[in-house]
């Protein structure tokens, strides 16, 4: 007799179920469910090739200094309306929308970050909009500040984000980029704005805190570019 397939779990029950609820570390003032060693993430992330990493599990360096930037200045979120891209466990968007912004969207490709999104943004008593989609080659979003947490990891993710970015910030949408100065970050395009201690989970620092930064866009950073590349001139 042929033995049927084990089902999915929900994931929203199994977040509830399996990843307790904590305080960010350094970021008391938010809570999130987190795996931990017993949370057996390999039942809902990892059963088929389409299956994403569960990067939505943890708080990462890039989203917690934007996190706590947005926090300690709320000026810069207050009355706006703001996307948190790759949002993953929504922890920049929910300090976004602690910090008073009038509305704010977190968009991230893993259903199960949509999911985690959802409880999370619930603990902490704030109205997120979660969206599961891939927007970076997609119609400009509808926002007045574009926030992006740690998404310069892998080379071929940099390069599509960097040019969606640039993208926004020549229709008017202010960016804003939290990372602890992992491999791609495009350094030369970027201004610092702002340093942190923050947790990390991120290139074998298993939660140990690291300087991560802030960063904006640097408006002149393209026209140096093409100056100092003799292939843009030619």
């Amino acid at each position: 007799m042929k033995r049927s397939a084990v089902p999915d779990p929900d994931p929203a029950s199994f977040i509830q179920a399996n990843l307790p609820i904590s305080p960010v570390p350094a970021i008391p003032d938010i809570l999130l469910h987190t795996a931990g060693p017993a949370s057996g993430l390999w039942r809902l992330a990892g059963r088929r090739e389409t299956d994403l990493p569960p990067y939505w599990a943890y708080p990462w360096a890039g989203g917690a200094v934007l996190a706590r930037h947005l926090l300690d200045r709320p000026e810069v979120v207050a009355g706006r309306r703001v996307l948190d891209l790759g949002a993953g466990s929504g922890l920049v968007a929910i300090a976004a929308a602690k910090a008073g912004a009038a509305a704010v969207t977190a968009v991230d490709v893993d259903a199960n970050a949509i999911a985690a999104i959802g409880l999370n943004a619930a603990i902490n008593g704030v109205d997120i909009t979660a969206i599961a989609a891939d927007i970076i080659e997609a119609s400009l979003p509808e926002t007045d500040l574009l926030v992006v947490g740690d998404l310069f990891y892998d080379p071929a993710l940099a390069l599509k984000v960097m040019v969606f970015l640039r993208r926004c910030q020549a229709s008017g949408i202010e960016v804003l980029i939290g990372d602890p100065e992992r491999a791609h970050l495009p350094q030369r395009e970027l201004r610092r704005i702002a340093t942190h201690a923050v947790a990390d989970f991120g290139a074998g620092t298993n939660g140990g805190a690291v300087q991560a930064g802030v960063f904006s866009l640097s408006a002149i950073a393209e026209d140096t570019t093409r100056r100092e590349d003799p292939a843009a001139t030619a």
